[in-house]
């Protein structure tokens, strides 16, 4: 099977920031949208010419909010993606959208222009909650805008957010149940962390962020997340993430198999092979500044450096454990295979992982703490 190849879109705005984000999203008043379109196509083209012979397997337009863009700058893009690339027959197109019911007004139009994937963020179903996360949707709303885009996508997924201020267990389960009834194919869970420079952030440096699960029962909320999606057909196929077979999102699979993916617009990182040399490559996080260096440069790239193999090693390593199908380390080039072997061994003896000469693993067990797990595998 080709290997894939990905191109993310990164649209830096957003209507409100939530306390909790640590993304490169900001709040404006006016967006020329025209403007950043003919930016992102000039990119786009950029890019082409970098990886000329490749196929697109994926397009994930992130942010921010996506769903802010009009469907007429969505389509200007797909345009020109499909203008310098050919596509792959069964190319996933991901648009990430909040559950409002103006921008669910839009997903008509980016069905039409190519997007065949949301992925909604939906992070709780509880209206106190979801105004302690800063959402400005209800639950009312997320749902319904749920399945406006069920009935114009084969494909959506959404996300929520756990381990949340005074949650228990029993809450949980019951939220995460009523979501699974809606007959999902595909679901992100993320535990809340709290992150330096967030609103949340600082409430918690000040002793003002109250009510958040201690270890034991953040644990416990981890493990009924685990049965509970299992019991519904939708396995972890990825630490955050859970899936029934074949709704699995191809896009974040090319990020977690270290194979190569495009970065556009402000703040976007790629991973991109020219020439036999892989190169990490990062944009400019102010908007404006990014806007300013395509226009008046002629690219938005801010960095490109080639990665050393120790630095490929530690990156395959720290994407490819978080899948449940392991890192195949077939032709990899390893550190001294004694000292690694030596790791190895001590975490398969504790059952942590499992290796097979080929396919390295991390268990059950191991996941919770799979942090712990790369550490020891990565510190000299």
């Amino acid at each position: 099977m080709p290997e894939a190849f990905g191109l993310y879109i990164h649209w830096p705005f957003c209507q409100a920031k939530c306390p909790y984000c640590d993304f490169n999203s900001h709040v404006a008043r006016y967006i020329d949208q025209k403007r950043w379109l003919a930016a992102y196509v000039a990119e786009i083209a950029r890019v082409a010419a970098l990886t000329k012979g490749r196929t697109l397997t994926s397009v994930f337009f992130g942010g921010g909010t996506p769903s802010l863009m009009d469907p007429e700058t969505v389509d200007g893009i797909m345009a020109a993606v499909r203008a310098m690339w050919p596509l792959s027959n069964s190319i996933e197109v991901t648009l990430e959208a909040n559950p409002t019911s103006i921008e669910a007004g839009r997903f008509r139009g980016y069905q039409q222009a190519g997007v065949n994937r949301i992925s909604m963020g939906i992070q709780a179903l509880n209206d106190a909650d979801l105004r302690a996360l800063g959402r400005l949707h209800t639950v009312d709303e997320g749902l319904t805008a749920f399945e406006t885009a069920r009935d114009i996508f084969d494909r959506v997924s959404f996300d929520l957010i756990y381990a949340r201020q005074g949650q228990g267990v029993a809450d949980w389960q019951a939220e995460l149940e009523r979501a699974l009834a809606l007959g999902l194919n595909h679901l992100s869970l993320y535990q809340l962390t709290i992150e330096d420079g967030t609103a949340f952030g600082d409430r918690y440096a000040i002793g003002k962020l109250r009510g958040l699960p201690d270890e034991d029962l953040a644990a416990d909320l981890y493990e009924i997340t685990q049965e509970v999606c299992e019991k519904a057909g939708l396995r972890a196929y990825e630490v955050s993430n859970h899936a029934k077979d074949g709704y699995e999102s191809a896009h974040n699979l090319t990020y977690w198999r270290y194979q190569d993916y495009a970065g556009v617009g402000p703040g976007a990182h790629g991973r991109l092979t020219i020439d036999s040399v892989k190169y990490a490559t990062e944009t400019s996080l102010a908007p404006g500044r990014w806007l300013e260096d395509v226009e008046t440069t002629g690219s938005g790239e801010s960095l490109r450096s080639p990665l050393s193999t120790k630095d490929q090693w530690a990156e395959r390593l720290l994407m490819g454990l978080r899948l449940s199908e392991g890192v195949d380390l077939d032709g990899v080039l390893l550190p001294p295979y004694d000292v690694f072997q030596n790791k190895i061994n001590g975490l398969r003896d504790s059952g942590f992982v499992t290796f097979d000469g080929r396919t390295l693993r991390v268990t059950p067990l191991g996941r919770p703490v799979l942090n712990g797990v790369l550490r020891c595998l990565l510190d000299d």
